[in-house]
């Protein structure tokens, strides 16, 4: 398993504190670029967030935003490297089961109140406790904290949790497993420090402008719902002396096409490219169009519920529309832009995964139509007897097209009826966690950068399993990944058995496919996370 920091033995502190030297007067970056005078960075946002608090954000652009506006324990360099946040180093006890951070004395939030060890203690019970609801609760399970689950179930109370601030400085976290990934799942904004007295004063508005206290290198000036969000640089943060944008602004444009002409009229300095369009502007502005591995999948999930269409119960359904889904179509046809097609769930960008076999990727394509049509013949549906069902997916020209493309090869090879159904975001979120779908679009951006960040999705406890799929195999499969010295071979086992139950259709995984403006120093497009950081990019001068 390749892990990011090297496990620390019993009394061996692990230090890898960041050090920079201050910039002179804000002339140049740390590589040597001349900086431009106006230091704020625009990028365009596809949806509006679901939530800036740390402990309900669910979706990435949420997560973008946060990640500027507070810091965990750790965070990640341009590569996706762990480097220390809130915690300059921290301590492994030799049976791994016991994590003891340290906290750095200069952390404060923006009102110049410090961040303690108890911030984290609060935030990461918040995260859990049934009270709030989060549809990341069952992160904190995820962690192996001692106690989570019981917590998470309502039969323990929120102070059993495995953590505790033995001072303000230090940080004690026990596991009920060694996780040799713990640390890099504390870049998560669910574990991000929350501040209690501000939190209580304000509840659900606690997040607003005017009332919000952040710990991060930026804070929140303005948020126009479904517009826009300004954040600009905290004073308070402890390094702020090295942090060179002075002003963050994301803008909504649901629209791709319309984020492209924004673009090219110089209002953004990222976009992501209208699906098709990666090979023209490739040509036409060679500097600027970009696209890399990314840890995200994108699929389409079964509704397996109560709720869900009585033919979806039907294995051979399923294989069905898998196997008659043209991914070459979809990834060389329709998106352009170098994403490969998916027939497991995690791609193969994920550190440490090798992509198993599975036998509808050796197929040619007509052998996959051929087994599709026999399958569903054999499920009872045919010209006497259509399969008739709605895809949902959000709002977004990207994902209709791909959308119509499927609803078209199914009805050519299969005679199957998809009718089209898009929302609003957070509508479609809504609908998508209440099992109001019979299929419904997916994505998935690694929490962390490691398989099961992917596979638990499919779990029964998880969270985000909209579909409801669950297999008893599965859960124990990833249930003994955590503590299994190379846990490859469950992740084989379990992607087996993805492709034969087919609870999701994989389509392709992603590639950041920008367009991103030369003045921007040190986007990380090395990070298949693209957990990035505005703190470490600056604006050079043209």
């Amino acid at each position: 398993m390749t892990l990011h920091i090297r496990r620390a033995t019993a009394g061996l502190m692990l230090s890898t504190a960041l050090v920079a030297a201050p910039l002179a007067a804000q002339e140049t970056a740390p590589n040597g670029d001349a900086l431009a005078e106006d230091q704020t960075l625009t990028i365009r946002m596809l949806d509006e967030h679901t939530s800036l608090d740390p402990q309900l954000i669910e979706d990435v652009p949420g997560s973008d935003i946060s990640r500027q506006l507070f810091e965990g324990l750790m965070v990640q360099d341009e590569n996706g490297e762990l480097e220390p946040g809130v915690a300059e180093s921290y301590d492994v006890s030799e049976d791994g089961k016991t994590y003891t951070f340290h906290l750095r004395e200069d952390a404060k939030w923006s009102n110049g109140d410090p961040v303690t060890a108890g911030d984290f203690v609060f935030a990461w019970q918040r995260a859990a406790s049934p009270e709030l609801a989060s549809e990341y609760q069952w992160f904190i399970g995820l962690m192996s904290i001692v106690n989570a689950d019981a917590v998470i179930a309502g039969e323990m109370p929120v102070e059993e949790l495995g953590v505790t601030a033995v001072d303000d400085r230090t940080l004690e976290v026990r596991l009920s497993a060694p996780l040799p990934y713990f640390p890099q799942m504390t870049t998560h904004t669910t574990t991000f420090p929350a501040p209690q007295k501000v939190v209580e004063e304000f509840g659900d508005a606690w997040t607003q402008p005017g009332n919000i206290v952040s710990n991060g290198a930026y804070k929140l000036e303005e948020h126009v719902p479904n517009e826009r969000v300004v954040a600009v640089k905290n004073d308070q943060y402890w390094d702020a002396e090295n942090v060179i944008i002075d002003r963050f602004v994301t803008l909504v444009i649901n629209d791709e096409s319309q984020g492209l002409t924004r673009f090219l009229a110089g209002e953004l300095d990222r976009t992501e490219m209208p699906a098709g369009q990666f090979p023209r502007m490739k040509q036409e502005h060679p500097d600027e169009a970009v696209s890399f591995p990314r840890l995200c999948n994108y699929y389409y999930t079964f509704n397996l519920s109560e709720s869900g269409p009585e033919a979806f119960k039907d294995v051979k359904v399923r294989q069905a529309l898998a196997l008659a889904v043209d991914r070459d179509i979809v990834v060389n046809n329709i998106l352009a832009g170098g994403q490969p097609p998916a027939y497991t769930f995690t791609p193969a960008a994920t550190a440490g995964f090798t992509v198993p076999d599975v036998e509808m990727a050796s197929m040619t394509q007509a052998e996959r139509d051929a087994r599709a049509k026999e399958l569903l013949a054999e499920a009872g549906y045919g010209p006497d007897n259509p399969l008739s069902f709605t895809m949902l997916y959000n709002t977004s020209e990207d994902h209709q097209k791909i959308a119509v493309a499927l609803s078209q090869m199914w009805k050519q090879k299969l005679g199957v009826q998809a009718s089209l159904g898009n929302m609003e975001w957070q509508t479609f979120l809504d609908a998508r966690s209440q099992q109001a779908f019979d299929l419904a679009r997916g994505a998935w951006c690694g929490d962390y950068n490691e398989a099961s960040t992917f596979l638990d999705l499919l779990t029964t406890p998880s969270g985000s399993n909209d579909g409801k799929y669950s297999n008893p195999e599965v859960d124990r499969l990833m249930l003994d990944a955590r503590t299994a010295e190379d846990p490859q071979a469950n992740y084989t086992q379990v992607e087996e058995i993805i492709a034969e139950e087919m609870p999701v259709i994989p389509i392709y995984h992603y590639a950041g496919v920008y367009m991103l403006d030369t003045d921007v120093g040190n986007w990380p497009v090395n990070n298949v996370e693209q957990n990035w950081y505005v703190k470490n990019m600056w604006k050079k001068a043209e």
